[in-house]
């Protein structure tokens, strides 16, 4: 597992090849399998083929026109109902400091983190992008207020192969017992 951590990269370009259905399902095979408090699941994936939507969905994520170009994109969005029928029809964005926002938002990244794992176990490349605000992307794909987008993660064939970058040591990033 620490070889398939170390050779992942954050993609940005992709040949113009289709991803096979077997190696989708697969990737969402992960994301499935992931844990979450309470094992509430409280995500939800949308997949994007169409090249329209695909363009708007680059729009709302501050013009970043080279996902467009992926062959799929996967939206990851986390559920507030999931931690209760109350929370349905609120609406939740940037500014929402709510604990249960962030209990779905620290439990979808687990999915998110093993859809990136698994797409480069499939021979894919992907990106977390992140660059947008609820008001922009929500409508795009008809997404609720009381959903919350979390990562749009174009997915294809790399046409690039990045350099690894430079990461702290164990040293500096790691205290025992205490800070």
């Amino acid at each position: 597992m620490i070889e398939a951590i170390k050779h992942r990269r954050s993609i940005r370009k992709f040949e113009n090849k289709p991803i096979e259905d077997e190696k989708l399902n697969k990737i969402l095979e992960a994301a499935r399998l992931a844990p979450s408090g309470n094992n509430r699941q409280p995500w939800f994936f949308i997949i994007v083929n169409d090249d329209i939507v695909k363009q708007e969905i680059a729009v709302a994520t501050s013009n970043q026109m080279w996902l467009s170009l992926a062959p799929v994109v996967i939206v990851a969005v986390a559920d507030l109902v999931a931690r209760g029928e109350s929370f349905a029809g609120m609406y939740i964005d940037e500014d929402s400091g709510l604990s249960d926002v962030k209990s779905i938002i620290r439990d979808t990244t687990i999915p998110i983190t093993q859809i990136l794992l698994e797409v480069d176990n499939q021979g894919l490349g992907a990106c977390w992008c992140g660059a947008f605000k609820q008001k922009d992307i929500r409508p795009v794909l008809g997404i609720p207020g009381d959903k919350y987008v979390l990562a749009v993660i174009p997915v294809g064939y790399p046409a690039e192969q990045p350099n690894a970058k430079p990461r702290k040591a164990i040293e500096e990033i790691v205290r025992y017992e205490r800070w």
